[in-house]
């Protein structure tokens, strides 16, 4: 056959199957631009096939020619339409009606005769198209059809040549639906889809086994037969299948140059490569996972590309390129549009059945899919167990790509991009690099600058810190030289002028910031005596015990009458934190009555709790008449941590002097009045409380500053005051038995 009549026949089968005109017209302008002939030839050719119904849809179809020499056939003999008039009989089979006609082969309803009487398929030649390459690819599909034994695959059962010598083979009749418009049809749910589908896999899979690669797995090649109401899919159209050890007939079928064999929507990309040789069952089992995305999506993966196009090498670059999207962001996109335009989607409820599909069965379709074949599931049996798999809820052997695959796919699909951002990025490393070493540079001197600098303004700090530091000790030395001559309005004027606390700790500051505060206390200036007990707070390192715990005490009661809430607490946790250890008793009352004029936080309670067992114990083993000022921490103690029994029962025993100048006597009727109150006894409260507020109205009467050890210094009365305020707005409130802890507030 010469190279001419092998474009013809090649170009009139790919055109045949293009069911639009237009499409048609646009195909062959592109391959006959330059040839006018072979187009008129070609356009006869379709003329004289006017009428064929494409049943078996071949998409770009390619011819196939032996490569050694076909057996001697006859001159072509001439037919005519009555020789395969209905109810001609040809062999032992009568012609009822067209069933359709395809590339190369008439399909006929036929009635077997004998020796049963039954219905059959019967697929001749197509009248005309008797050439070499055409009876080599209809004999090809008859002896692959012959080799299986499958009940999901159409059986072949007889063969033959009509009297003209144009030979036939039976098939068994399946009267069926295309699986795509039978899902419609039904409405069939995920799973039965994907069951229909592990059938036609395990059906591919014994095509396989017998050596034979299908190459045409599409909707129309896959027809479901209702048998006993179970449907049973049925694998159809060997035409252009291909063996795996070219077994199939005496002549090979290398296609082409330029066309496609197959249809390109559900074509493997090796499939549609120039080279198409090494072409195996993996291209089949790509076809599979085409048929499964459109039985889940209404959709083929990439058929709106490559149907829109009719130049094969822009279908061939798309194929090979172009990634299709996984199957739930196209129901997901098929839902938004349907929700957009209003109209009916391909498959029923895409929302939902796009939950269903995403994760596993995306896994498994994407990688049936895969460009790269060696990544694709080795058998179409594999295919099968996942599917069963992904039915049966367990786990299944498909998982997404690697970032990293992906990436190289990416480069691989835009080279020619990726190289020049390469360049560009070279580019801008080297001029980075330059730039880079030339700014470090001007860092490194502009650091060492810096450095200079921070040098200099160090020193500039440090010495004026040296000098205020010296004009502290000087003001200090001058204070404590005034309160000497008791001119302590003139050194609370000094002490008010330094700015910040003394840094190291001297007899000088302690003993200035000392008796300046307490003279700032006796004269009620409390925000000034504050100031000065709180650095004598930080510095008081060097005087003994007994002066501290009194500096502590005057701290604490000025941070509450100034309502420095946050500091006090910091005060009683230093206390309670620092000074759990002391065994002095005098001490150990001193500092726990100095953490108690407020309610108690339970970590604090937990601190103070050895401080208050010290003075418990003092405070019990000493005379009645001596345990008034040393019965105030425990009577207090008990009544913070809710016991106010023991509470009213210490302050009953203690007994003190009915002199009101006492300051320890209104401090007890205050905590009283409080007990007594929480206890529910108002009578006893209301009573306690009028003795106490008279006692301290009476002594702020007159200034605190001539006060005494015996009878109360001012912040032995400015204690009383805060727990005698604490009182009466209590007693404003009606009586409540519940603890006046931490817990209770």
């Amino acid at each position: 056959m010469s190279e001419r009549k092998r474009l013809e026949d090649a170009l009139f089968f790919a055109a045949l199957h293009l069911p639009d005109p237009a499409e048609r017209d646009a195909f062959l302008d592109a391959c006959c631009r330059e040839d006018p002939l072979l187009r008129e030839s070609i356009e006869e050719m379709i003329a004289a096939s006017e009428g064929a119904d494409d049943m078996v849809d071949r998409g770009f179809s390619a011819i196939a020619e032996s490569r050694s020499a076909l057996r001697e056939l006859p001159e072509a003999e001439t037919l005519t339409p009555n020789d395969e008039r209905i109810g001609t009989l040809i062999g032992r089979y009568r012609l009822l009606r067209s069933l359709g006609k395809g590339g190369c082969g008439d399909v006929y309803l036929a009635e077997q005769e004998e020796p049963v009487r039954r219905e059959v398929a019967l697929k001749v030649i197509k009248l005309g198209m008797d050439t070499r390459s055409v009876i080599a690819r209809f004999d090809a599909e008859r002896q692959a059809l012959a080799m299986m034994d499958h009940p999901n695959i159409a059986r072949v059962l007889d063969a033959g040549a009509t009297t003209l010598g144009r030979p036939y083979f039976v098939l068994e009749l399946v009267r069926g639906t295309r699986i795509t418009d039978y899902c419609q049809q039904q409405r069939c749910h995920l799973r039965q889809r994907v069951e229909l589908i592990i059938c036609v896999c395990r059906a591919i899979q014994h095509a396989h086994q017998k050596g034979i690669i299908h190459r045409d797995i599409k909707p129309s090649n896959v027809l479901i037969a209702e048998q006993d109401g179970v449907p049973v899919p049925k694998v159809i159209d060997f035409g252009i299948a291909k063996a795996i050890d070219d077994r199939l007939s005496d002549d090979t079928h290398p296609t082409f140059h330029e066309q496609l064999l197959g249809t390109p929507a559900y074509m493997s990309p090796e499939q549609a490569g120039i080279g198409k040789d090494d072409v195996d069952t993996r291209s089949d089992i790509y076809s599979l996972g085409a048929l499964l995305y459109e039985l889940v999506t209404g959709h083929p993966p990439l058929g709106d590309l490559v149907q829109a196009r009719h130049d094969p090498s822009e279908v061939r670059r798309i194929l090979l390129h172009r990634e299709p999207q996984r199957p739930s962001d196209r129901l997901l996109q098929i839902a938004a549009q349907s929700a957009r335009t209003s109209e009916t989607p391909p498959i029923s409820d895409p929302l939902k059945l796009a939950s269903k599909v995403k994760g596993e069965l995306d896994w498994i379709i994407m990688r049936a899919l895969e460009k790269d074949r060696t990544r694709r599931y080795d058998t179409a049996f594999g295919l099968a167990i996942d599917l069963q798999r992904f039915l049966n809820h367990e786990p299944i052997a498909a998982r997404p790509p690697s970032r990293l695959y992906i990436l190289r796919k990416l480069i691989r699909r835009n080279r020619a991009v990726f190289a020049s951002t390469s360049l560009i990025l070279m580019a801008l490393i080297a001029g980075l690099s330059t730039s880079t070493t030339l700014y470090f540079k001007a860092r490194s001197a502009e650091l060492r600058q810096s450095e200079l600098r921070a040098t200099a303004e160090w020193a500039l700090q440090k010495e004026a810190k040296l000098r205020r530091d010296a004009e502290t000790r000087e003001k200090l030395t001058e204070a404590v030289a005034l309160t000497r001559q008791d001119h302590f309005s003139e050194a609370a004027r000094i002490l008010s002028s330094i700015h910040s606390p003394p840094v190291l700790p001297s007899l000088d500051a302690i003993t200035a910031l000392r008796d300046v505060g307490q003279w700032l206390g006796g004269e009620q200036r409390w925000q000034e005596a504050e100031r000065c007990f709180e650095w004598l707070f930080e510095i008081d390192k060097l005087d003994p015990w007994q002066t501290v715990s009194l500096n502590c005490q005057a701290y604490g009661v000025l941070l509450v009458e100034t309502d420095k809430q946050a500091l006090y607490r910091h005060f009683c946790d230093v206390i309670g934190s620092s000074h759990q250890q002391i065994t002095d008793p005098d001490e150990a009352t001193r500092l726990l009555k100095s953490c108690l004029l407020r309610p108690l936080e339970p970590e604090l309670r937990s601190q103070l709790h050895s401080l208050a067992i010290t003075s418990e114990a003092w405070s019990s083993s000493l005379p009645v008449d001596a345990s008034g000022w040393p019965s105030i921490a425990p009577c207090l103690w008990k009544y913070r941590i809710g016991d106010f029994e023991a509470a009213i029962s210490i302050g009953l025993q203690s007994q003190p002097s009915s002199d009101e100048t006492m300051a320890h006597r209104p401090t007890r009727d205050a905590i009283m009045a409080m007990a007594y109150h929480a206890s529910g006894n108002t009578e006893a409260a209301a009573h306690h409380l009028s003795l106490a507020q008279h006692a301290v109205n009476l002594r702020f009467q007159s200034p605190l500053s001539d006060g005494s050890g015996y009878t109360g210094l001012w912040y032995d009365w400015l204690f009383a005051k805060i727990l005698v305020d604490e009182a009466t707005h209590m007693l404003a409130e009606p009586a409540r038995s519940d603890s006046h802890n931490f817990e209770a507030h």
